[in-house]
């Protein structure tokens, strides 16, 4: 199997070249001088027996035979995995069904090998190929994997190829594809029938959907959320009442006013002194955005839009400058922190000169410390904090918290981890206690608070001795409690106020609320709903009603919009429904657009209505809120798309027509 790239930056692995991306080499040249790529050796069949994603049924080699099949091995947490979903959406849309994605997820993490983990990645990262489990690295052995992500490639007769290891994924493998289709094509051997897919990548209805992070701003009272399913900031009440909506809720990148500027996934935020501005770190952008909170409108300050392809030398300016995932944020006086995800680095932005450079990491991934340039490495650094002196951080991929010193040349430390390989759950004293792919820290109280994304916890670590503590939860799942009672689902943001803390609980797409003096974990229970409805938020639900056979003359449209049991409708956000006719010369209601504000389980409208002879098609589309019974903070919102075909006839015996919308019973994490 030959090796169609070079290896990148793979995480878990050492030895790349520093902030550095592959060249596609020479396949491209190869390719057009006429090389064949077919393969020589056969494939080994896939293993059986694994949880499979977004199919119908579980896929095997004879059942692709014909096909170009890319096998993406990949683990949820790694960002450079991530970094490889555009380059396969943009493969599947230029080659079609002649090309079969499947991510292979064969897990770093021991939480990655749970089956709810995956499927909830699947749905946060929009992935729509086909997807299979291999947590215990079957499928991983059989093919000869040793990093991630690795991009293995087999012809239409079920040969291998070759093998990718490493980001830049398009550029060496988009010719190798459209090579293998041109010459399996010429003999008729090219499969374009539809693979069997479904659509396991759906976005939850909640008003939240995966929120990233969150920030408190005490003095003013205020909670600020990164709404990243959404594509969106929540500026918010710390009791919870949304205050305004920054982004259009559509992926995009773009500047201008709250509802014109697009996001795409944003994660970290920054608050000025000043209380005025909010730094985003607009993660799948690539950019750091600033949000003028007077004035709602949105700009970009650092990035361009496109991943960094090498580090930027002292004095770049920001606006020109590459980005690579930027996470989290931190800002200190005039100069603004970035954990550089996708770099393993922090980056330093002086917001006055409009410029960045590298404050600490080789860009090698690892866990060294030293002197913060030369020396150091770090691990996909995410959360950033400050207690005026250090600026502390978690890097996931090393499930260990660092820190350095704000001022000074300064060496970077380790207070609690040690290697990219090790994590687990325990507490206790710096050396013996262990995180699992933490993702969120906070200093508040003289204590620094972290969110243990892997574990479902949130710890307490003491800045003197570096010992840890469990606050809160410890189990994947969803329920308020005490301590350990609470359940918590990939927790990854995590802020402090008032006594509080505020834990952004992404997989349960809530905020929760840690009372520290008492233990008592609480969830938000978001306010004045209407201000957050719009730029597409909410699920679509599509219903075709069976034919309705009415009479002609004058009638009633009875319209009942009800809630499934155990759920109400929600008067903190008012729902509207607007009546379309398909010919108003058939079917003519008497009144267009329905609104409510109800807290009831049903409601119901009894519409006049002039019907003729014929056929016509009665729509019914809008917006609609509705909640828990007994959990009043876990709301949904849909967007209803309903068709009722309708035919009048001169002798029919029914006078009315019956519109009854049952709203769906939305999935829960269960506690």
């Amino acid at each position: 199997m030959l090796a169609l790239g070079l290896v990148a930056v793979a995480c878990g692995s050492n030895g790349h070249a520093p902030g550095e991306r592959p060249a596609a080499g020479n396949e491209s040249a190869e390719v057009a001088s006429g090389r064949s790529w077919a393969g020589k050796d056969a494939s080994p069949p896939f293993p059986e027996g694994l949880t499979w994603f977004n199919v119908e049924r579980p896929l095997s080699l004879a059942t692709l035979r014909g096909k170009v099949i890319l096998l993406d091995f990949w683990t949820l947490g790694c960002i450079n995995c991530q970094h490889v979903i555009p380059d396969l959406e943009r493969l599947e849309a230029q080659f079609g069904d002649a090309l079969a994605v499947i991510g292979v997820h064969s897990g770093k993490y021991a939480t990655e090998h749970e089956d709810d983990a995956v499927g909830e990645a699947v749905a946060r990262y929009g992935l729509h190929h086909a997807v299979v489990n291999d947590p215990d690295f079957v499928f991983w052995n059989r093919f000869g994997v040793n990093a991630w992500p690795t991009i293995v490639v087999i012809d239409p007769a079920g040969k291998l190829v070759g093998v990718h290891a490493g980001e830049g994924v398009y550029a060496v493998i988009q010719p190798v594809v459209a090579s293998l289709l041109d010459e399996f094509g010429g003999r008729g051997q090219v499969d374009r029938s539809p693979l069997p897919l479904r659509d396991d990548a759906v976005r939850p209805a909640t008003i939240l959907s995966f929120p990233g992070a969150v920030l408190t701003d005490e003095a003013g009272g205020r909670l600020f959320i990164a709404d990243s399913g959404h594509n969106r900031v929540l500026v918010a009440g710390l009791d919870g009442a949304i205050r305004r909506v920054v982004g259009s809720g559509a992926e995009g990148f773009a500047d201008g006013t709250a509802e014109e500027a697009a996001f795409r996934q944003p994660q970290g935020l920054a608050l000025s002194e000043d209380g005025r501005l909010l730094y985003v770190a607009d993660t799948r952008n690539h950019a750091v955005r600033r949000i003028d909170l007077d004035s709602g409108v949105v700009v970009t300050v650092a990035g361009t839009g496109a991943q960094l392809d090498r580090l930027p030398v002292p004095g770049a300016l920001a606006r020109k400058t590459a980005l690579t995932s930027p996470w989290g944020l931190y800002l200190a006086g005039d100069t603004l922190f970035v954990a550089m995800a996708g770099v393993h680095q922090l980056w330093a932005m002086d917001l006055h000169a409009g410029t960045v450079r590298v404050f600490a990491g080789t860009s090698r991934e690892g866990v060294h410390d030293g002197d913060r340039l030369t020396q150091a490495t770090l691990a996909q650094p995410s959360g950033l904090t400050g207690d005026g002196r250090y600026l502390y951080w978690v890097d996931p991929e090393a499930s260990a918290l660092r820190r350095v010193a704000l001022a000074g040349q300064g060496e970077v430390e380790t207070l609690v981890g040690t290697g990219l390989f090790d994590y687990g759950d325990e507490d206790g004293p710096a050396g013996r206690a262990k995180l699992q792919h933490a993702q969120g820290v906070a200093f508040a109280n003289g204590a620094l608070y972290v969110a243990d994304t892997y574990n479902h916890k949130v710890r307490r670590v003491d800045p003197a001795s570096f010992a840890v503590a469990t606050v809160a939860g410890g189990e994947r799942g969803r329920a308020d409690g005490v301590a350990a009672a609470a359940r918590f689902d990939e927790p990854g943001g995590i802020g402090a106020a008032r006594g509080h803390l505020y834990v952004a609980d992404t997989n349960n797409h809530a905020i929760r609320v840690v009372d520290l003096a008492s233990g008592v974990v609480s969830t938000l229970a978001l306010t004045n709903l209407s201000v957050a409805v719009g730029g597409g938020v909410g699920r679509p639900v599509r219903l075709s009603l069976p034919v309705q056979e009415v009479r002609a003359g004058v009638a009633t449209i009875r319209v009942a919009v009800s809630a499934p049991p155990g759920y109400h409708l929600n008067s903190e956000a008012p729902a509207r429904l607007a009546l379309t006719t398909s010919d108003p010369a058939v079917l003519e209601p008497g009144e267009t657009e329905l609104a409510w504000s109800s807290d009831e389980q049903e409601v119901r409208f009894p519409l006049p209505a002039n019907l003729a002879v014929g056929e016509a098609v009665l729509t019914a589309a809008g917006g609609v809120y509705y909640c828990r019974t007994g959990e009043e903070a876990l709301c949904f919102v849909v967007r209803l798309d309903v068709s009722l075909p309708i035919r009048v006839t001169a002798d029919a015996s029914i006078g009315e027509i019956a519109l009854a919308i049952p709203l769906p019973v939305q999935g829960v994490v269960a506690p």
